[in-house]
């Protein structure tokens, strides 16, 4: 596999610029990802850093929040953003051309945001519907009850949005002094990967990232897995909807690959043992699925399904069956079954400019380096039958089970977690 190399530049205010060249594309991706997120919130900031990834596109100095718009649209472009618990990203999709522009507008709206009262009021609005859409997505909202749950009274443990009444008296000070505190240019990478020329992008970086603030915050607070039962009673669903789950490993833990395999081999696709077992078999669930999420100190391992409340207990009992089986007898050909559908999925993903430029961000920020997918593909093949037990009883027999479940719930059978404990 020939692969084109990436090309890192650090910048002498300390601003990462990374970029690799797509052949036969005529487009690109580009914009900045901050190594900063939720996580990075204190309580009574809880959902600041949603809020202002919002308001970055609601005016500037130079441009008001719909002159943004036209901006990238006259190009036939488009910009986004989004927040997770560890980072927040701001970039565009534009043709090849229309490069120079991209990155004006995202230094533009990081640098020079102006967040006005009226805009500010609006958006916080937007948000408080997007809140209160979640809350009404019980699939959605199970997650957030896991993750909180999993990681109690805890930054990494709250909701990415914030809560209600924080997101209503959020100022914009807060935004300000936010923005100021964790956007210094060391914390920051622009990224392209299409039609990109190196050199110009580091050039274009220069002239308009000059305003960054220097700013070094204090690292987020260390996550402290607990676990334990939530349960939220809802009379008014039709369906439970749960999460099982127990503390995962890190992006950088050596074992990360063979977790990943092994959620594959349980609930990543229709030949997977949740989905045979739960679905094909028992009729027990329309969906289900497994999950294995890595942050820079844990991570998060479980599986989701949606059942009826009448068989909510044999629902768990067969995922704890199946999941416990899985780790003590797991055979070669489902691993190989597993290992096929990552290398398909990361291979069909990266044939996407916008999914290689997200990629290559994310591993510079998680991993201080970018990792080429030949070397990605060699840490799959590795992973053998032997390796996903291993994982399995390091994983399933270290610490105590998360449940969440929301919805008619009437009786909830105990959660035997010693049985998946070899």
């Amino acid at each position: 596999m020939i692969e084109e190399p990436t090309r890192i530049t650090t910048l002498p205010s300390g601003l990462r610029v990374v970029s690799e060249v797509l052949p036969r594309l005529e487009t690109a991706t580009v914009g900045v990802w901050a190594d900063v997120g939720s996580r990075h919130e204190p309580a009574a900031l809880n959902g600041v850093a949603h809020l202002l990834e919002h308001m970055a596109f609601k005016g500037t100095t130079t441009r008001s929040a719909r002159a943004i718009a036209e901006a990238i649209e006259n190009v036939g472009g488009s910009l986004n953003a989004w927040t997770s618990r560890e980072h927040t990203a701001y970039y565009a999709r534009v043709l090849a051309d229309d490069v120079p522009l991209a990155v004006e507008l995202v230094a533009d709206i990081l640098q020079h945001s102006i967040f006005a009262d009226d805009e500010l009021e609006k958006e916080r609005h937007v948000v408080l519907q997007e809140i209160g859409q979640v809350n009404d997505t019980p699939d959605d909202l199970v997650f957030d009850q896991f993750q909180e749950r999993a990681f109690p009274d805890q930054p990494i443990g709250r909701s990415i949005l914030g809560p209600e009444a924080v997101v209503a008296g959020l100022s914009r000070e807060a935004l300000l002094s936010y923005l100021r505190a964790h956007y210094g240019p060391e914390r920051l990478i622009l990224a392209a990967a299409g039609k990109i020329d190196h050199e110009e992008l580091c050039a274009l970086a220069e002239r308009l990232f000059g305003d960054l603030s220097a700013a070094v915050p204090a690292p987020p607070e260390p996550a402290r897995y607990v676990g334990g039962v939530r349960l939220e009673r809802r009379r008014d669903l039709e369906q439970v909807h749960l999460c099982l789950g127990w503390e995962g490993l890190p992006w950088h833990d050596p074992d990360h690959w063979a977790l990943q395999v092994l959620s594959t081999a349980l609930g990543g696709g229709m030949s997977s043992r949740l989905f045979q077992e739960l679905r094909e078999n028992r009729a027990l669930c329309y969906s289900v699925f497994s999950f294995s999420s890595a942050y820079a100190d844990s991570g998060l391992f479980g599986l989701y399904a949606g059942t009826s409340a009448g068989e909510v207990g044999d629902l768990l009992d067969v995922a704890i069956e199946q999941t416990a089986a899985l780790v003590d007898a797991a055979d070669e050909a489902e691993i190989a079954r597993a290992k096929a559908q990552l290398k398909a999925n990361l291979l069909m993903g990266l044939e996407s400019c916008s999914a290689v430029c997200e990629e290559m961000a994310r591993q510079i920020l998680c991993f201080g380096r970018r990792l080429s997918t030949g070397e990605i593909l060699d840490r799959i093949a590795e992973v053998d039958a032997a390796a996903v037990r291993r994982v399995g009883r390091r994983v399933l027999g270290g610490r105590p089970a998360t449940l969440s479940a929301l919805g008619p719930l009437r009786k909830l059978p105990k959660l035997q977690t010693e049985r998946l404990i070899s």
